[in-house]
């Protein structure tokens, strides 16, 4: 028997899981100043405590990304142990090779072999850490590129990215994915050597079946429609899964959708729309921001129920009624369709939703009345805060 749509949106709203970043829970700011706040964590276990805490406010966040060296301690076993302890999982392994000096004409496609091995080998190290921690995934951004024509050999870049990354996904686990993200532009503005969604896939297909795109919606010319290579990707089998979050202009990193919440909406449309939403198909989930001015569980949370929001609208659309009207060409008609489901105020589903799973049905005003934010900003008054830069 088929589910009705009301049923099948509450089952799939409590499957979803939303993965959460490290560095969002640092200071954080941008090129020119890192802005500090109070109760910033320490060391990467407060870090972890904070994500909990934001797991245990919105039950859809079972898991932090990590980023190395950030992130790094001595024993990854103990790490994993105590975010176990606390009800969350350690996910993504994300390497940086781009706050170096060595990495200045770029990492693993550097024109001198010897920075190569280097960045090689921070790979290599990334795929035992999540070896150690039993991470699924291997999330890759590169900030590689070149910033005048004639610099370097475009196509000789893209045949060192290959070998390098052969070398890393031939290393990996087959329980691991390699996820490659794509930046059209920033740190460098001639060429980026992964410059968007289709440098991306054809490097993937070259890798092979493990190997799949990593979409973050803030890293697109403006105009670009995102839904499209969403649905491109989920067609082939090579949509990894998302770096949420929104910009007005660039890589503004800010919640997910505080800019264009219609367009959060239509990328999960057509997610749901390919059957993605099921919590077997291997689409991840994932927020990358960095909270500049506003606290950082607090965002951290707003930032989960807009996907949320968005989730439950896409859920909604009358699929029947959309496909009568496209094939009649009834063009109103199906926009019609969309435009009531985004419409619809979905906050009292998801307070439903939460009740049922005995969460306080505003995670917000829960985390306020909590006392948590005061807490921390106590017991961390001391050491030196975690930040991505100085």
């Amino acid at each position: 028997m088929n589910e009705d749509t009301a049923t099948r949106a509450r089952r799939i709203l409590r499957a979803q899981r939303i993965e959460t970043p490290s560095w969002a829970y640092g200071n954080s700011g941008t090129r020119f100043k890192v802005f500090a706040q109070a109760g910033i964590p320490r060391t990467p276990y407060e870090k972890i405590d904070d994500a909990a805490k934001v797991h245990e406010l919105t039950g859809v966040a079972p898991s932090i990304a990590l980023h190395i060296p950030w992130d790094r301690v001595d024993d990854f076993g103990a790490l994993a142990r105590y975010a176990a302890d606390r009800g969350i999982a350690l996910g993504a392994i994300n390497p940086n090779v781009f706050q170096e000096d060595d990495y200045r004409l770029g990492s693993v496609c550097n024109p001198d072999p010897a920075v190569r091995r280097k960045a090689v080998d921070h790979l290599l190290e990334c795929v035992e850490i999540g070896r150690a921690t039993g991470s699924r995934v291997l999330s890759v951004w590169l900030a590689d590129g070149t910033n005048y024509a004639g610099q370097d050999d475009i196509r000789a870049r893209q045949d060192r990215m290959g070998e390098a990354l052969r070398e890393v996904y031939d290393r990996m686990p087959e329980s691991m994915r390699l996820l490659l993200e794509y930046k059209f532009f920033e740190p460098h503005f001639y060429t980026m050597d992964v410059p968007d969604w289709g440098t991306s896939f054809a490097q993937c297909l070259r890798l092979g079946e493990r190997a799949q795109v990593l979409v973050d919606t803030g890293h697109h010319a403006p105009g670009t429609n995102i839904e499209f290579l969403v649905t491109i990707l989920l067609r082939e089998g090579r949509l990894g899964g998302f770096h949420f979050n929104s910009r007005n202009y660039a890589d503004d990193d800010l919640l997910v959708g505080a800019a264009d919440p219609f367009q959060l909406f239509r990328i999960l449309h057509e997610i749901e729309g390919a059957g993605a939403l099921e919590p077997d198909s291997g689409v991840e989930f994932m927020l990358d921001q960095c909270h500049n001015l506003e606290p950082k569980v607090p965002a951290m949370i707003r930032s989960i129920m807009n996907v949320q929001e968005a989730t439950a609208k896409a859920l909604l659309v009358d699929r029947a009624r959309l496909g009568q009207a496209q094939v009649s060409g009834d063009v109103l008609g199906a926009h019609a369709v969309l435009m009531d489901a985004f419409s619809t105020d979905v906050r009292p589903l998801l307070a439903d939703v939460r009740r049922d799973a005995g969460l306080d049905p505003d995670p917000l005003a829960a985390y306020h009345r909590g006392g948590y934010q005061q807490r921390i900003e106590e017991e961390r008054a001391g050491g030196a805060a975690m930040g991505w830069g100085a």
